[in-house]
């Protein structure tokens, strides 16, 4: 089952965290099993806090969404030991309509790679040589259907010799009878009998009824019995050795399941072979993979909650196939290729949002869930102080907190605490972090809430230090930080860029980079638009 994952935008505030986690927990309680949510940057203070409230653990952090070797649908042929018989390996190809196998060890690790091509080069060989090398009894035995007929046998690991079939023409040939040959004959007693009692290394009897003084012998002879014919046993026998004698071993290309598409793609280019071996973090066999799984590859699915702006989205993103976009932001600059479920709300909270879809579903979230949804609306609507907050914001967030048992007023101080002392300014302004692109103007705004902004303010310099550097290197025409005060109910606005931008765009005066903005709580709804209206 191909998983789905739901994630928020980088730089993950508590609306976006707990948006991923709530409605990957919404599917699941729907049957859908596969959905997963996930995160794409790191939990900040405010967001731990909360999920360490709960007893609740954040999502898992995925980098990217670029496509990698297990998103595709690779073979999955027999990873063979490199004990058993060439004569299976074939068959296991003939029958799979396979080319080549991955060869392993006990552990399941690989030891080479069989091809058509190794088989037919080494049948070739054993055609001109006639000389058996070594072979495992019991692959014999396998290979040529064959029983022990004297208990002497049991003690033998292995057969080697020359290979001779016992014809009329030949039957006074001393070969026959050495005992580092292997004789093949039918039902010819006096043949078998003298080949006993001269010692020779094999003898191998091809449907024939067995005498008990053959099975009672003593003699320094291995005795098989089969039923299959000389002219058969001949072309078989060779086909008993070990596939890990003739596999390759040498300059195996090899790829493992997190390996990225674009890099596979790009080694195979230089290659020339046509089967390659797919391992596991463990480095054991999984599949194997070949150049035509390249052609149409399986697409990550992903559901984003919480934005809809590619720049705010994970690496990757033109890879991946969306399924469907959660969010209470202005529309922005994602493209599909094809029509996808929209779910976009003029509301202050993601989970607010996500909420209504609890009740639409009939579903009750647990305690923990409902508690940090309530966390989150309050989070995202500055206790209700922000100008995004609506109504229904209010509502929703007073329903989970009775299922969570929980006082929003009491949650809402819990979270605005400011506990980010001995942060750096770079952690701290990558809290909650987002970049935006504006009528050919690209700018960057991080938000801090905070019941206490002195502490911050006393650190101006450091961060305008920070933004200065930050502006340089990622070439933004602004850098803003907005140090959101729940008690003032207002913002400090430090910024790096231009002091007509700021006075134009909120009518007010900045000096030495700062500015305070009444009334000010929304990124979304009170900067942004502001800047747009001016740039646009």
């Amino acid at each position: 089952m191909n998983e789905i994952y739901v994630t928020g935008h980088r730089n993950p505030d508590t609306d976006s965290i707990v948006a991923s986690m709530a409605y990957a927990n919404l599917r699941q309680a729907l049957g859908d099993r596969n959905y997963r949510a996930v995160r794409i940057g790191s939990v900040n203070d405010e967001t731990q806090k909360l999920l360490e409230r709960f007893g609740m653990e954040a999502p898992p952090l995925v980098k990217n969404m670029r496509t990698q070797v297990k998103d595709l649908d690779f073979d999955h042929p027999p990873a063979l030991s490199g004990s058993v018989p060439i004569d299976l390996a074939w068959r296991t190809m003939r029958d799979g309509e396979i080319t080549a196998l991955p060869i392993v060890d006990e552990e399941g690790r690989l030891l080479g790679m069989l091809s058509s091509g190794d088989i037919a080069s080494y049948d070739m060989k054993s055609m001109l040589e006639n000389r058996i090398s070594d072979i495992p009894l019991f692959n014999l035995l396998s290979v040529l259907e064959g029983t022990l007929v004297n208990e002497y046998a049991t003690s033998v690991s292995s057969v080697s010799g020359q290979l001779f079939i016992a014809l009329p023409q030949n039957y006074e040939d001393p070969a026959l009878t050495a005992a580092d040959s292997i004789l093949v004959c039918g039902n010819q007693p006096e043949v078998i009998d003298r080949a006993i009692e001269s010692g020779v290394g094999c003898l191998i009897i091809c449907r024939s009824d067995i005498r008990p003084q053959w099975a009672e012998s003593r003699a320094n002879t291995c005795i098989i019995s089969t039923p299959l014919t000389a002219r058969r046993v001949s072309r078989l026998i060779t086909q008993a050795l070990p596939v890990e004698r003739i596999c390759s071993r040498e300059n195996i290309i090899e790829f493992h399941l997190d390996d990225y598409v674009d890099d596979v793609r790009e080694t195979m280019l230089k290659s020339r072979f046509h089967t390659y071996p797919i391992l596991d973090r463990e480095e054991r066999v999984v599949g194997t993979l070949g150049r035509f799984h390249l052609l149409r590859p399986r697409r990550k699915q992903v559901v984003l909650v919480d934005h809809n702006e590619a720049a705010q989205s994970v690496p990757g993103l033109d890879q991946v196939e969306i399924l469907e976009i959660i969010d209470h932001h202005r529309l922005a600059d994602i493209q599909t290729g094809q029509p996808i479920r929209v779910r976009n709300e003029p509301v202050g909270s993601t989970n607010t949002i996500l909420t209504g879809m609890y009740q639409e579903y009939g579903v009750v979230p647990s305690p923990k869930i409902a508690g940090l949804m309530a966390g989150a609306i309050l989070s995202d609507t500055v206790m209700f102080k922000s100008p995004t907050c609506t109504k229904r914001d209010v509502a929703m967030a007073q329903r989970l907190a009775q299922i969570a048992n929980v006082s929003l007023e009491e949650l809402g101080k819990s979270l605005f605490s400011f506990g980010g002392a001995e942060k750096s300014v770079e952690d701290l302004f990558r809290t909650d972090y987002k970049q935006f692109h504006i009528s050919g103007q690209d700018l960057a705004v991080s938000q801090i809430t905070c019941a206490d902004s002195q502490q911050l303010l006393d650190r101006k310099e450091d961060f305008l230090r920070y933004m200065a550097g930050l502006k340089e290197k990622n070439e933004f025409d602004l850098v803003i930080l907005m140090i959101t005060d729940v008690l003032q109910e207002g913002t400090y606005l430090l910024f790096i860029g231009s002091d007509e931008t700021i006075r134009q765009a909120f009518s007010a005066e900045p000096k030495d980079n700062l500015v305070f903005l009444p009334g000010v709580m929304s990124r979304k709804k009170q900067i942004i638009p502001m800047l747009t209206a001016l740039w646009g």
